[in-house]
């Protein structure tokens, strides 16, 4: 067992080398070993590029037969964007496959394993089950739920403000915390934020690593300006307005969703909810755009939005030593707050990170 182990961990790492370039699809990593060595190693970079397995057996042609194939995902049955894995398990002579789980997509889900067993190959599942489960737990979300892995992000006082009782709210955290947000940005799909952070501190939006993501406002009666950054040449990614269907009775916000249509934004007009969008409603549309990954990053009354109807996967709090104050001061998480303590929404699996001066605290929300 340590040693299938042992090789688990590489592809493990091996896999999350796609981490920032192939959502909607898992990261995926594959080994071919044979005696006792490696012979081919290879992970999953892009959707439409090929699958780990196939990259590595391609590698070593006719020298996989009789070798055993390592892989934290249970390989492809069916037709997507590529052949399916198995097909080319089979076809190499591969003996034995060892794989972390069985794949949580329903148009595979046990097909590959059952096909791959069917042809004499020998399956064996389980082997770092729940690091692999952890690893992608945004393609788990995704493909059984329908829905993005959401992570909301908060720049914060030690106090809880976000900005001050006049809304001046740069910078608040220092530079180091600032870097790590814009390497997360690069890692999402989408980043979210409300109509009043547009307002109150225009925003570009964008990452300096790699890619920048698909920026979104949740605005119900597109009172986002024409003229907002996120909407220049310095900010050049998609942009997604989602406002209330029935805001398109009024003349002038129909004139305004026509204007946007003719510059390449993209409005969704979504089914209200208690007068607001309706949050599941939007999740579920982003998700058939394959946004997988959606960072939230404010303000106060959208983080609450989505804290309070349980759409929060993951929470990352970025704490600066300084103290606000005011009662007119914005704070990170408004909305409509709880009645009683024991009524507060609890993390867990909770983390603890210095970043400079700043505190990185990061958790998830008890279902």
């Amino acid at each position: 067992m340590k040693r299938h182990e042992f090789f688990m961990r590489k592809v493990l790492d091996l896999a999350e080398k796609g981490k920032s370039t192939t959502s909607p699809n898992p990261m995926v990593g594959a080994l071919v070993v044979k005696n006792g060595k490696i012979i081919a190693s290879a992970y999953h970079r892009r959707p439409g590029g090929l699958h780990a397995e196939a990259i590595a057996l391609k590698r070593i042609g006719q020298k996989a037969r009789g070798a055993t194939l390592y892989v934290n995902l249970e390989p492809c049955a069916h037709l997507g964007r590529t052949p399916p894995c198995s097909k080319a398990i089979i076809k190499s002579g591969i003996k034995e496959v060892y794989c972390s789980m069985i794949d949580p997509n329903p148009l595979n889900n046990g097909k590959g394993k059952k096909e791959l067993e069917k042809n004499g190959v020998n399956v064996r599942v389980g082997i770092l089950a729940k690091e692999a489960a952890k690893l992608n737990e945004v393609f788990i979300k995704y493909v059984t739920k329908k829905m993005p892995f959401v992570t909301i992000k908060v720049a914060e006082s030690l106090d809880g403000k976000i900005a001050t009782k006049t809304m001046d709210s740069k910078w608040i955290t220092a530079d180091e915390s600032r870097d790590y947000s814009h390497r997360l940005r690069s890692e999402m799909d989408a980043v979210l934020v409300g109509v009043n952070t547009i307002m109150r501190d225009n925003p570009i939006l964008t990452s300096r690593k790699n890619k920048s993501p698909i920026k979104i406002v949740l605005d119900s009666n597109l009172r986002v300006p024409e003229s907002a950054k996120i909407f220049s040449k310095e900010s050049p990614a998609l942009n997604i307005v989602a406002i209330l269907r029935k805001s398109l009775k009024v003349s002038h916000i129909l004139k305004k969703v026509e204007r946007f249509n003719k510059k390449g934004i993209l409005i969704i007009a979504c089914p209200g909810k208690n007068n607001r969008i309706n949050l599941e409603w939007l999740l579920k549309e982003l998700a058939e755009l394959e946004i997988s990954r959606l960072l939230v990053e404010g303000g106060g009354d959208t983080i609450a939005g989505f804290l309070e109807q349980d759409f929060v996967d993951k929470a990352l709090f970025f704490i600066a030593p300084k103290i606000i104050g005011g009662r007119n001061a914005v704070t990170s998480v408004e909305g409509r707050g709880v009645e009683k303590v024991r009524q507060a929404i609890e993390l867990k699996d909770m983390k603890v990170k210095m970043l400079g001066e700043d505190i990185l605290v990061s958790g998830r929300p008890v279902s």
